[in-house]
């Protein structure tokens, strides 16, 4: 049975928070993604990595002060309602569902891909069916359940990165094992330079980059669920930028020190193919297999995301009342229904084109992040506006820099989207983006106008 009206239960623990936010960031972007990356800009992949991890660092600690003034669940979306109007709150909150629903089809399609590694002939679009049933399946039970089932998805990832960053560092100093001839530091200059595309192959690479960051702001969703938050969040916003700085500068670094980046293959993931180099029987079948799990987390923070969006949109008017209703387990499991069968889609599209789908659907998503990345930075400036009116309570964790640094890194983002329009496949999200943008105005419209005929019959 659904009861509309019932509150999420606040059943998520610190390192469920950690481990969720966390989880959801490191999938596909860097595990599949970073391959065709590196093809096309080499070592300065590392700069691009390293100029998005700064923009992030200012996006979360905004986001961060917002959660410490009010921790609510679907937090960017009732804030942008709260400090821009309803409308922007109305396109926030749908654009990150939207955002989600692409992200998981990226994630699915990376998982039919790894399982092909081993299984050549299995077509791409079964892996990806079987995957969406089961963690659907998981996500409808009780949140604890889920919190534990992404912390031990995210631990194995992260346990990943660390053995293959501690190996790797091995390898390159004492010259072990296979590749420990040729294992150097200056793998990373010696084939072309450290900018061997130039300048404008490392922006072209801002795509994947900023995808490969999407979840971060996955602590945001988890507010309305977590205990204590007011001590909880901070710590989560502040760990988790150091933490994905590390993993991905530190991981690629070693993986491009290891082996030249000029022989990684761009059609695979490079994990697996330097696990593979060095000589450990059965490693990149057991590194296929995380990073299958990796791919898992990620798509297991999706249905988590978008159920709680739809959720949160219901209960503010914004989406049918029906998704605001939550299970025996309160769980917000008819937005999750939802969200998993417009995530089909995802089956049907590597079904129908798989040599493309995965640029395609990791550049859609990108666009509804980016919105959901602007908004934060633009509420917390209006936020502070308002603190300074005295319109709002001033919140104890603060992000340094404002407002300047707000404009900034909204400048970024629109540099980033920008970049979208030079490659065939990428140019798909640019077309997009106005069809969504517009659907989006058109169902607030409508939802205005019912609004004003209810007052007039009333």
């Amino acid at each position: 049975m659904s009861q509309p009206g019932t509150d999420l239960a606040r059943k998520l623990h610190n390192r469920h928070i950690q481990l969720i936010a966390l989880g959801g960031t490191i999938g596909v972007g860097l595990f599949l993604g970073s391959a065709k990356a590196i093809h096309n800009a080499g070592p300065g992949l590392l700069l691009a990595y390293a100029v998005g991890g700064v923009a992030i660092f200012f996006i979360m600690r905004a986001l961060g002060e917002l959660l410490t003034y009010r921790p609510v669940a679907g937090s960017f979306a009732s804030y942008a309602d709260e400090f821009c109007g309803p409308l922007p709150g109305f396109v926030t909150g749908w654009s990150y569902w939207f955002a989600w629903v692409a992200t998981v089809m990226a994630e699915i399609t990376a998982i039919g891909i790894y399982v092909r590694f081993w299984l050549p002939g299995v077509p791409q679009w079964l892996p990806s069916l079987v995957a969406l049933g089961v963690l659907y399946g998981a996500n409808l039970l009780a949140v604890r359940v889920f919190g534990e089932l992404e912390f031990w998805f995210a631990l194995i990832k992260v346990v990943t990165i660390v053995a293959l960053i501690l190996a790797g560092l091995a390898v390159i100093v004492f010259h072990m094992g296979a590749l420990g001839a040729t294992a150097s530091v200056s793998n990373l200059w010696s084939h072309g330079g450290l900018l061997p595309g130039g300048v404008l192959a490392v922006l072209l690479t801002l795509q994947i980059v900023m995808f490969a960051y999407e979840g971060v702001e996955l602590i945001g969703v988890t507010a309305g669920e977590s205990q204590n938050p007011a001590v909880v969040l901070p710590r989560a916003t502040n760990g988790i930028i150091a933490r994905i700085l590390i993993f991905y500068l530190g991981a690629l670094f070693v993986i491009m020190s290891l082996v030249p980046w000029t022989e990684l293959d761009p059609k695979m993931s490079p994990f697996v193919f330097v696990f593979g180099k060095l000589g450990l029987p059965g490693a990149a079948s057991v590194i296929n297999l995380v990073v299958i799990t990796a791919a898992a987390s990620s798509c297991n923070s999706g249905l988590f995301s978008t159920g709680r969006m739809l959720w949160t949109l219901a209960q503010r008017g914004q989406a049918p009342r029906a998704f605001a209703a939550l299970s025996r387990e309160r769980v917000p499991a008819a937005g999750i229904h939802a969200s998993a069968a417009v995530m089909l889609l995802g089956v049907a599209l590597n079904y129908l084109v798989p040599e493309r789908v995965f640029t395609m659907v990791t550049s859609i998503a990108l666009i509804g992040t980016l919105w959901t990345w602007g908004i934060i930075l633009v509420t917390h400036a209006n936020y502070r506006r308002a603190v300074a009116a005295g319109r709002a309570a001033a919140a104890p964790f603060r992000m340094p820099g404002a407002p300047w640094v707000n404009w900034l890194v909204l400048a970024f983002l629109v540099l980033v989207t920008a970049i979208l329009v030079r490659d065939p496949d990428t140019r798909v999200a640019l077309y997009v983006a106005p069809v969504w943008f517009g659907l989006l105005g058109l169902g607030y419209w409508r939802i205005v106008a019912a609004r004003g005929g209810r007052a007039a019959r009333a």
